[in-house]
């Protein structure tokens, strides 16, 4: 069984952007951000700035894979020393609104 795809309005550095991503990814997503200390809308800021020609969807999709392929063992320090949260954050003005009608 397939997961509702769930979509939700962003703001990334202060622009208006919505996402549609499956339940499962948008979990993972919040973990990481939590993990990490860092709204969710400030994660997929990073996310957004790092990726290359994959829609903002596919590089969120990716970036939550990537994180739980990592070994357990590492911290997240760790993590973000392998590139996949940089040191520096997003606008601390960065947020993030439920799902979208």
């Amino acid at each position: 069984m397939t997961s509702p795809v769930i979509k939700r309005s962003i703001v990334i550095s202060r622009h208006k952007t919505s996402v549609s991503l499956e339940d499962e990814f948008w979990g993972g997503l919040k973990e990481i951000a939590s993990i990490h200390k860092m709204t969710l809308s400030t994660l997929i800021g990073v996310i957004n700035d790092q990726r290359r020609d994959a829609n903002l969807s596919s590089a969120i999709r990716l970036h939550v894979l990537a994180h739980f392929r990592t070994p357990a063992a590492a911290t997240p320090q760790d993590r973000a020393g392998n590139g996949m949260i940089p040191a520096t954050t997003h606008n601390a003005h960065d947020s993030f609104e439920g799902p979208s009608a």
